[in-house]
């Protein structure tokens, strides 16, 4: 397996050491928010239940030290530095999201292979979600067979600026299939134009009425849970946290893959966001640019609300299943959000991918890892709602 497992479990030990203490990680932020931290907006991930023993995820064909793309990965990424070399971070938003990303060049490469890019699923239909701050669009996914389903209200990626519901159209397609689940993709507004934390508003506000109307989406009440990619995994975290402070009925599961934790990180949270500040599609400038527009008032990123690794108290929260990708400079937040969750109780389970990159969790099509991703998480979620629903899982 490349990645050698003492060498995961040194890190996990050293990770847990470093985020037992809430208050201490607060103290070790606000230092770091005081000496011109760099401002996160991406994701990472953690591992199995609470007290067991964390469970790894190998790539099959890792390089020796996890931080080379595999073969399958850097297709997709030649794929993209192929269709633009434009750095996302050069450019106003406007222009930045009209530069294409990882999903185009997944579907470059399937259509020069002749290959279809569409998961089938039962049927995709558009709906409106009223908020507080006007409707939402959301896409609704249905798996084939009998309802009512389980229900995903999931959170899209791209730095609360760039990307939208059609951007993670694949990921939404894999989750409905592999764990036989409505899935909900919530369009919430983005920034500069609707900074922190109008995406945040949105995102709770959606998870409330899919909640309260789960038989309007042929789905369980009983059986709702929170996923997202990068930022998007960062706002089903923060919706967790929010439905636990004020005492509105909780997720069954949350589902965080490369989840952004904090805006202003420390230990391994700023170690591997050097590490990898040149990586692609993901650097430490591109995490820079979306930071700096979606959390503009620097005290704000000391808000759990923006950077759940702060919260004083995680207990309690839905188990949670945290996807990590080993070439990302989220990777060290990731870890000692799982860390965090797991010294407080909670169920988690983290699981490393070497050889891949941010963004690969809907490359289901191309990339092995990524299938591997879904069935683990599908499996995850399916534990959750079987408990919630009162019948063994299958």
């Amino acid at each position: 397996m490349g990645f050698a497992i003492d060498r995961i479990s040194q890190t996990l030990s050293t990770t847990r050491q470093r985020v037992a203490s809430r208050r201490a990680v607060v103290g070790g932020a606000a230092k770091l928010a005081g000496g011109g931290a760099v401002a996160l907006a991406s994701g990472a991930a953690v591992t199995r239940s609470a007290m067991a023993a964390p469970s790894w995820a190998q790539d099959a064909t890792p390089s020796a030290d996890g931080t080379t793309p595999n073969p399958q990965m850097q297709e997709v990424l030649d794929e993209l530095a192929a269709l633009s070399n434009i750095p996302i971070e050069s450019q106003t938003p406007f222009n930045a999201r009209q530069l294409p990303g990882v999903a185009d060049a997944a579907l470059s490469l399937l259509s020069k292979r002749g290959e279809p890019a569409l998961a089938p699923v039962a049927s995709v239909e558009h709906r409106l979600i009223p908020t507080p701050a006007g409707d939402l669009v959301a896409r609704v996914y249905t798996p084939e067979g009998t309802g009512p389903f389980p229900v995903i209200v999931y959170y899209h990626g791209g730095g609360w600026v760039i990307a939208d519901i059609r951007t993670y159209d694949s990921s939404c397609r894999a989750l409905c299939t592999a764990a036989t689940a409505v899935v909900v993709s919530v369009a919430y507004r983005q920034a500069p134009e609707n900074p922190f934390p109008a995406a945040v508003d949105d995102a709770f506000a959606s998870y409330q009425y899919v909640m309260a109307n789960a038989a309007e989406f042929g789905g369980d009440p009983a059986r709702v849970a929170v996923a997202g990619e990068s930022a998007g995994g960062n706002l089903a975290a923060v919706t967790c946290l929010l439905a636990s402070a004020q005492g509105v009925p909780l997720p069954v599961h949350q589902l965080l893959v490369y989840p952004v934790t904090t805006f202003v990180p420390e230990a391994e949270g700023a170690e591997t966001v050097e590490q990898f500040a040149m990586a692609k599609p993901l650097g430490a400038g591109l995490l820079t640019f979306f930071g700096s527009l979606y959390v503009p008032n620097q005290a704000d990123k000391m808000s759990p609300n923006a950077s759940p690794l702060l919260a004083e108290e995680l207990g309690g929260l839905p188990p949670a299943t945290i996807i990590a990708a080993s070439i990302d400079p989220l990777l060290g937040q990731g870890q000692q959000y799982a860390a965090a969750l797991e010294a407080a109780g909670v169920d988690v389970s983290y699981t490393l991918y070497e050889g891949v990159t941010h963004e690969f969790f809907g490359l289901g099509a191309l990339v092995d890892d990524a299938q591997t991703a879904v069935t683990e998480a599908a499996a995850r979620l399916t534990e959750s709602f079987s408990a919630a629903s009162g019948t063994p899982t299958p």
